[in-house]
C-alpha cells in the first residue's frame, strides 16, 4: 500500500481513504461478534454501552444508563480493546504503521468504538470535531482510523466531511459540535462530501475534522469501527471527570 501518499492525502485534507483493506471474512467476523456482545451471547465484561435515541434525534440520547439488556440497537460499543478479536484488528500491523509515522515510535490508545446505525433508524449526529475541553489532552489528537464492517452507502449515515477544515483548529474551546454561525460562515452544509464505504473500507481521519452522519434509511444496519490513537506521551488532564487511562499498544512498554 502507497502509505506515503495516503498520509500526504490525510495531512493535506484532514482524511483519506485507504480502499478494502479488511476482508470480507474479517468483516462479517468482526459484525458476528458485535451482534454476540450487543445480544449478551458472549461476556462483555467492561465494555460501555450506549443505547439509541428512540427518536433519532442526538438531543434526545439518554446517557448514564449503560446495559439495558439484550438489543441490537445500541448506537454505541466502546472500551473494544478488551475483546480480543477487536484487539487484533486495533494492532494490525497496518495500523501499526500508520500510527507510527505520524504520532512518534511509542502509540496508545484513546479509544476504540463500534458506531452502529440500526436499520431504518439511527441518530442524526451534527457536525462535529473529536476534541475540547470534555476529552482533556494536554495535546490536540490527530489521528482516527475508520473501518466499515458493513456496507455504508449515503442512504445508510455515511460519513460526511468538510475538507481541510482541521487545519482551523477548533471551532470552539469546548470541541464537540460545531458552533452554528461557523457552519454558517463555512458554508459546511452546501460543501459537505459524502464518503460512501464498501464494508471493509478504512478511513484516517484527523480529529479536528469536521464530520457528520445522518440516519440509516436503508433495510440494513451501518456498523463501523472508530478508533482513536495517540502519542504515548500525551496525558490526561481533565479536572472534572475521571482522567481517561491509556493502553498501551503494538508491544510498547
Amino acid at each position: 500500500m502507497d502509505l506515503e501518499g495516503g498520509l500526504a492525502r490525510f495531512a493535506r485534507d484532514g482524511f483519506a481513504r485507504l480502499g478494502q483493506v479488511l476482508t470480507e471474512e474479517g468483516a462479517r467476523a468482526l459484525r458476528e461478534r458485535t451482534e454476540a456482545i450487543m445480544l449478551a451471547e458472549t461476556p462483555h465484561p467492561g465494555i460501555f454501552f450506549q443505547h439509541d435515541s428512540p427518536t433519532g434525534r442526538y438531543e434526545d440520547l439518554v446517557f448514564g444508563h449503560g446495559w439495558v439488556g439484550p438489543s441490537l440497537a445500541y448506537r454505541k460499543l466502546e472500551k473494544l480493546e478488551r475483546e480480543p478479536l477487536f484487539r487484533s484488528w486495533i494492532e494490525n500491523p497496518l495500523f501499526r504503521a500508520i500510527a507510527r509515522a505520524v504520532l512518534g515510535p511509542r502509540v496508545v490508545l484513546y479509544r476504540a468504538v463500534l458506531w452502529n446505525k440500526v436499520a431504518q433508524g439511527g441518530v442524526d449526529l451534527p457536525w462535529h470535531q473529536d476534541d475540547g475541553r470534555f476529552w482533556g489532552l494536554d495535546r490536540p489528537p490527530v489521528l482516527q482510523v475508520w473501518t466499515a464492517l458493513d456496507a455504508v452507502p449515503e442512504a445508510s449515515g455515511c460519513l460526511e466531511v468538510l475538507p481541510r477544515s482541521h487545519l482551523g483548529g477548533l471551532a470552539s474551546p469546548e470541541g464537540g459540535t460545531v458552533p452554528a454561525a461557523c457552519l454558517q460562515a463555512a458554508e459546511a452544509n452546501q460543501r459537505a462530501l459524502p464518503l460512501p464505504a464498501r464494508a471493509g473500507e478504512v478511513i484516517l481521519l484527523h480529529n479536528h475534522l469536521w464530520h457528520r452522519s445522518g440516519r440509516n434509511t436503508t433495510g440494513c444496519p451501518r456498523r463501523a469501527l472508530g478508533i482513536s490513537y495517540l502519542s504515548a506521551d500525551t496525558q490526561c488532564r481533565r479536572q472534572r471527570r475521571q482522567r481517561r487511562e491509556f493502553v498501551a499498544l503494538f508491544g510498547d512498554a
